[in-house]
């Protein structure tokens, strides 16, 4: 780290003589050039400031401006550069500039060239009081932009996380958060707050004991309603002959002679003689008198 500080520095003391160094050279140049377009030797002197000082001044804020403003900055320290270039070749390809014996105002045999050396000359020192309170104000008011500190060893550190493997990583864990419990104190009983009138003793409320709910079998819905049946046809019909009274009892003493009373029921004979539970009730009653007669 101190060598590279030392390495910038040196850098910055060799750029401050080159300049100082080109800043004497162009020095003649330019003054001469200053007398040539009516300049006394004071404002012949002061003008190489003028032209080079601009120069430093927009190489410095090179260096701090960013964006916008450093391209500004660029554009102004090119444009002084070329002037004073053409200025020192002009002064260079008249060897009358040196002893000052040129006509005021006569830089060049051609008008045109003259005219458009003459306006470079003579634009310089206003140029310089516009472009370098411009830049003074820009490098016043510019707020750099806060970069992170580098991290030493990064190609290290980057090559070392990237060769082990996941489980091998430590994990970070927060840090157990306790929480801040205030203990309250408890409420305590006032006793002027308690009424001394006795209070008339409350009967408590019965309470109606509920009724049972019986349950009761609900009929079983079938899961497919039967549709409305019409009027069975005559070819679907059982061709059993209906039978009268007399041979419905005949068949029914037939079938139950040998039953005991307790099987004598209703729903039996109608199931062995196959009729109706009307009829087969009829059919009961009319055996059970028969066998109590003959009991008889």
């Amino acid at each position: 780290m101190k060598l590279h500080r030392k390495g910038r520095a040196a850098l910055v003391l060799a750029l401050v003589v080159v300049v100082a160094m080109a800043f004497r050279v162009s020095w003649n140049a330019l003054r001469d050039i200053a007398g040539a377009i009516g300049a006394d030797d004071t404002a012949a002197t002061l003008y190489p400031f003028v032209v080079d000082g601009l120069m430093a001044l927009a190489l410095i804020a090179t260096l701090v401006l960013a964006g916008r403003d450093r391209t500004f900055a660029l554009r102004v320290l090119a444009a002084y550069t070329i002037a004073s270039l053409v200025l020192n070749y002009v002064h260079g390809l008249v060897p009358e500039l040196h002893g000052r014996t040129v006509d005021w105002g006569r830089l060049a045999d051609w008008d045109p060239a003259n005219w458009a050396l003459v306006l470079l000359a003579t634009s310089l020192p206003v140029g310089s009081i516009y472009f370098g309170s411009d830049l003074v104000a820009k490098v016043l008011h510019h707020r750099p932009t806060p970069t992170k500190a580098p991290i030493e060893n990064t190609e290290e550190s980057t090559e070392t996380v990237r060769n082990r493997s996941s489980s091998d990583l430590a994990v970070s864990t927060l840090a157990p958060i306790t929480p801040n419990v205030t203990v309250l104190p408890r409420p305590v009983a006032v006793g002027f707050l308690k009424s001394t009138v006795t209070a008339k003793p409350v009967h408590a409320i019965e309470q109606p004991t509920p009724a049972p709910i019986e349950r009761r079998a609900a009929a079983a819905e079938s899961p497919r309603p039967r549709g409305a049946t019409g009027r069975v046809p005559e070819a679907a019909r059982t061709p059993r002959p209906k039978r009268t009274p007399d041979e419905l009892l005949d068949e029914a003493r037939k079938a139950t002679a040998d039953w005991p009373d307790a099987r004598l029921t209703a729903e039996g004979i109608r199931r062995e003689v196959r009729t109706s539970p009307a009829n087969a009730r009829t059919l009961r009653d009319t055996l059970r008198a028969e066998r109590g007669a003959q009991v008889a």
